[in-house]
């Protein structure tokens, strides 16, 4: 179309453009068909459509971006405008001197629908046969089927279309043979997986196992060695990067893409997927490929946050490669070894080597040194202590920082330091020194509050440094949790307690006066306090449960109380009061049957990992689990999942944690001393 609105005679689908008639455009009902969105004027179409027009070779990508929103419609309902687009569409992709036809070929195949079924898509599936490479690659999906596919095939010669053609031929496939595994066009498609596979062109020889896996999804396995060793080859590396091409993903394929693809279609052989990453990495550390023991140690981490058996394979790999010449693997090596604590001490020493190391990684978290620190750490190590709390300040003072939850990352300063409180008395001094200077705007004050509550008592020294962050309404709050954690010990503080500042609502209140109580050393009036406290809340489960529990027996009148809350709840105050019931009762039913309500479960792939923590601490102070439980722990032992949710080095560490519980309840399962229990 011209600017003046002159058309050349160009027909497609019967309708006489260049790109598409604008009278035709004008001529259809476009008030009575609707969008998308409601709130998208249908009038918007035609809008966009003659934008698209007028633009002609200078059309863009951006040009078409609208009417994505407009006529097409992800798991909705397909609206009725996009049958009166869709010739339209087509006419636009069809003609050579259009610009963007890639993205409207794209808008095609988005547009595909049932609805649109008894649409007139001759004109789409002719791009299949477009002169211009590109064109023809999109519209592969628009293919529907395995005979126009074949077809394509039987001519196609140009690399970058020949390997997505394959790649869709092996979907048709295996999409043809959930249906009927007879017919020419499946046998034919079948007989080409079959030549490319016996061919000697490595890369589409990988296609062609991709693409066969739908129909035989034991064939990576089998062809494992060879796909090795065609990873492995460093000749064959830009090959990929220059013919892998899908319409689907912008940009072609690297290796290091097809690795990680082709380890998703090892998953339902955990022994495969395994070795898989395990002899890449050994055969890249080998050849000196970098980018391959990366790309494959990306894998094994992630392996490593699925499952526990992998552990003492990934254990001496990732041990070996601490002194690698590359930095991005030295930082991947350093986080196994820190994720996976004690068992890397034999390690120490090279981690040692390594505190000085800023080698980094551009799409990761952190520097081989601050990694290594950590990873001594878990082993117990005193040589991560200098410099820890002074690493730890600058990390979550660092403008910006940014990393994927489940990759490898720098420790949540809890993770680092909670575990070392064996070593509050040298690490201590150095946290007491960044709250004074950080006060309580401080950007690792609250992280460092969140340390000294778990380590309790032993946290006293730095009780005078803590006094003043109760007058800022930041950080009060969790002082008031740390005070609480001291216990009678910080009996002094009671002054400044009271007079703390925190946002004025009941809850917060009720925080400081608990607080108050407990470190108040009146062991009677902390018990009047949290039995009033229960009595008078509006509702049975609303009110202080759990604090009941540390009174034992002396808590027993508040029994029925507690057994109400029990009854008429749900979660965690269902479960609270379960636990509080047996400890101010000393009866474990009828709390065990509550408490199997939180533990079966994850036995049959539940994700309730915080109830199943606290359950399991329960369980360990009464001493005694249900044959149900003791069941449902069994079967948790021998299950191969992380016991966690979080993501990332999280996983692991939780997964240990919940574990060791595990175990520590089944060994009270049966008579056993307060000692072992």
């Amino acid at each position: 179309m011209t600017a003046d609105g002159e058309r050349d005679d160009v027909m497609v689908n019967g309708m006489t453009v260049t790109g598409m008639s604008l009278e035709a455009l004008d001529s259809v009902a476009w008030d009575e068909l609707e969008t998308a969105h409601p709130r998208e004027p249908v009038e918007d179409i035609p809008r966009a459509l003659r934008l698209l027009a007028l633009a002609g070779a200078g059309a863009t990508e951006e040009n078409c971006y609208p009417l994505y929103s407009l006529v097409t419609r992800d798991g909705g309902r397909t609206p009725s405008a996009a049958a009166a687009a869709l010739p339209f569409v087509i006419a636009l992709a069809a003609d050579p001197a259009m610009g963007a036809r890639v993205a409207l070929v794209e808008l095609l195949v988005a547009m595909q629908a049932p609805a649109l079924t008894d649409e007139d898509w001759t004109g789409a599936w002719a791009l299949l046969a477009d002169s211009e490479p590109t064109v023809r690659r999109a519209a592969i999906p628009l293919a529907a089927g395995l005979v126009r596919l074949l077809e394509r095939w039987r001519v196609e010669t140009v690399p970058t279309v020949r390997l997505p053609l394959l790649l869709a031929l092996g979907e048709a496939a295996s999409g043809e043979a959930r249906v009927d595994r007879t017919g020419d066009a499946f046998d034919e498609a079948r007989a080409v997986l079959a030549n490319v596979l016996a061919g000697d062109d490595p890369v589409l020889w990988v296609a062609a196992v991709h693409a066969s896996a739908g129909l035989d999804r034991e064939l990576p396995v089998r062809q494992m060695d060879r796909l090795i060793e065609v990873f492995s080859d460093p000749a064959h590396r830009p090959r990929f990067e220059e013919v892998w091409y899908t319409p689907d993903v912008d940009g072609p394929w690297t290796r290091e893409d097809l690795v990680r693809s082709t380890a998703w279609m090892l998953a339902h052989d955990p022994d495969a997927e395994l070795s898989f990453a395990v002899r890449l990495v050994e055969t890249a550390d080998r050849t000196k490929d970098a980018a391959l023991c990366r790309e494959a140690l990306d894998l094994a981490w992630r392996l490593l946050t699925e499952r526990r058996s992998v552990e003492a394979a990934l254990l001496p790999l990732a041990g070996g490669l601490l002194t690698h010449p590359d930095g991005a693997v030295r930082l991947r090596a350093a986080n196994m070894l820190a994720v996976l604590g004690p068992a890397a001490a034999p390690y120490a020493d090279r981690l040692a080597e390594l505190l000085d190391d800023n080698a980094a990684d551009e799409y990761l978290d952190g520097t081989v040194g601050e990694i290594a620190r950590w990873a001594l750490a878990r082993t117990g190590d005193p040589r991560a202590l200098p410099g820890l709390i002074e690493q730890l300040r600058a990390q979550e003072e660092e403008q910006g920082r940014g990393y994927v939850i489940g990759d490898p990352r720098r420790p949540d300063i809890k993770d680092v330091l909670i575990p070392l409180r064996a070593h509050a008395d040298v690490l201590l001094p150095s946290m007491r020194e960044t709250i004074r200077q950080g006060g309580a705007r401080g950007g690792a004050t609250r992280g460092f509050l969140e340390v000294l509550e778990a380590w309790g008592e032993d946290a006293l020294p730095a009780l005078p440094d803590l006094l003043p962050l109760l007058a800022d309404t930041w950080t009060a709050l969790h002082v008031v949790a740390v005070l609480a954690a001291m216990g009678p010990a910080a009996a002094s503080a009671v002054p400044a307690l009271h007079a703390c500042e925190v946002f004025d609502s009941p809850g917060n209140h009720h925080a400081v006066a608990s607080a108050a109580v407990r470190i108040g050393g009146d062991r009677a009036a902390a018990l009047q306090f949290f039995g009033d406290a229960v009595l008078a809340a509006a509702e049975p489960w609303h009110g202080p449960i759990g604090a009941l529990a540390e009174f034992g027996l002396d808590a027993a009148p508040y029994a029925d109380r507690v057994r109400i809350a029990m009854e008429n709840s749900t979660h965690w105050p269902r479960l609270t009061a379960a636990i509080t019931l047996w400890a101010i009762t000393g009866q474990a039913e009828p709390s065990m049957q509550v408490l199997e309500e939180f533990v079966l479960p994850i036995a049959d792939g539940g994700d309730g990992f915080g109830f199943l923590r606290e359950a399991l601490q329960a369980l360990i102070g009464m001493g005694e689990v249900s044959p149900a439980i003791r069941a449902a722990l069994l079967a948790v032992r021998q299950s191969e999942r992380r016991l966690s949710a979080e993501g990332g080095y999280p996983m692991i560490l939780r997964d240990k944690e919940l574990r060791d519980l595990v175990e520590h309840a089944l060994a009270c399962a049966g008579p056993c001393s307060g000692e072992t229990c």
